[in-house]
């Protein structure tokens, strides 16, 4: 099986690629007995139904790349090396983590950590297959386009004390402190994203992580920016369950941030 899922433009294509890396639920069947079972029957640091928020993306001509299995397996946008991306004393789980977010041990054993040469392995079967292929998908528009912006989505519950202690922004750009875009692309952005509903935060406390720093390239002409979202603008209160008019309201905003950002490619 394929660790990601690609989905085509249904209609004109434009040069942007939406990235979903941590939508995945998918144990691969050789590690699953290795898990708690209670945990991945509902993986809770996954960013849930993300990618059916943007599910308008392929009708706006934007070509989709979404993640089968779950960050707990392996997580696509962490440093290949687990270096961390930050240094604030905020928990970082590792490339294959062996925790929740809150510290809740993965494992049935408990370990503290995944062994050098399988982590090399889920590397190999996993992670590098869907960055390779984020890299094949961009090399195709800026061919036909001659620039491409990827665009990394994310979302999280709205408190998570072992990051921060008190509530997320509504939304938080993240250019890699203004490394991985144009500023006229960045300011786009913000301005778009702007609404008398949702506060936007630029860099803070997520400035995009690997995805947007390793493919965000300006002087090549490859762009990329990250928008993390409190999971309570598209879920319900309980951040469990999808919120169809919740949603619908968000999607409202992204595509009109989206068609801002067409013109301005094009």
């Amino acid at each position: 099986m394929q660790p990601y899922k690609i989905v085509a433009p249904s209609s004109k294509q434009v040069p942007i690629l939406i990235s979903v890396p941590h939508c995945g639920t998918f144990f691969p069947e050789e590690i699953r007995q290795d898990y708690k079972a209670d945990l991945i029957q509902a993986p809770d640091d996954t960013d849930w139904f993300v990618d059916q928020l943007y599910d308008f993306a392929p009708a706006m001509g934007m070509t989709m790349i979404t993640a089968v299995n779950s960050r707990w397996v392996i997580d696509l946008n962490r440093d290949p090396d687990s270096k961390p991306l930050y240094t604030d004393g905020r928990i970082i789980t590792a490339l294959c983590p062996t925790t929740t977010f809150l510290g809740e041990p993965l494992y049935n054993d408990e370990r503290t950590e995944v062994k050098k040469d399988e982590v090399n392995r889920r590397l190999q079967q996993y992670y590098l297959p869907y960055h390779q292929q984020i890299q094949t998908q961009l090399d195709d528009l800026k061919k036909k386009f001659g620039k491409v912006l990827l665009w990394d989505c994310h979302s999280i519950r709205q408190f998570v004390s072992t990051i921060q202690p008190g509530k997320f922004p509504d939304l938080i750009l993240g250019d890699a402190d203004e490394t991985s875009a144009p500023r006229t692309l960045i300011e786009t952005t913000l301005k778009n994203l702007g609404s008398d509903i949702y506060n936007v935060n630029h860099n803070h406390p997520f400035k995009g992580g690997t995805i947007t720093r390793t493919f965000g390239k300006p002087s090549q002409h490859q762009y990329a920016l990250q928008l993390e979202m409190c999971k309570v603008h598209y879920m319900d209160d309980t951040e469990t369950r999808y919120d169809e008019a919740r949603a619908n309201h968000m999607r409202s905003l992204l595509q009109k941030t989206f068609n801002a950002l067409i013109k301005e490619l094009q």
